[in-house]
């Protein structure tokens, strides 16, 4: 359970680092998104026969750091239009 957490950091760091710009988000926020992008990324390689949901080979790391970075961009737009200036 603690392995799955550091990679769920690790990628959803790796995924805001490959985003271009500033995103205003925490570290539970990028907990969450990498926790969320290693699962879709690893159902992704199950489903194509690469791997398996828990344990992330090369294909499915690529694939959850992928994930993560959607969702990073997906919630850096619902975020972005709730700055006031």
């Amino acid at each position: 359970m603690i392995g799955f957490l550091v990679a769920g950091l690790i990628i959803g760091a790796l995924a805001r680092l490959l985003k271009p710009g500033r995103q205003n988000l925490g570290i539970l926020a990028t907990l969450a998104l990498g926790v969320v992008g290693s699962l879709i990324g690893g159902t992704i390689a199950y489903l194509i026969g690469t791997g398996s949901i828990w344990e992330l080979d090369f294909l499915g790391f690529v694939l959850a750091v992928v994930a993560a970075l959607l969702l990073v961009g997906g919630a850096e737009a619902m975020t972005g239009g709730k700055r006031s200036s």
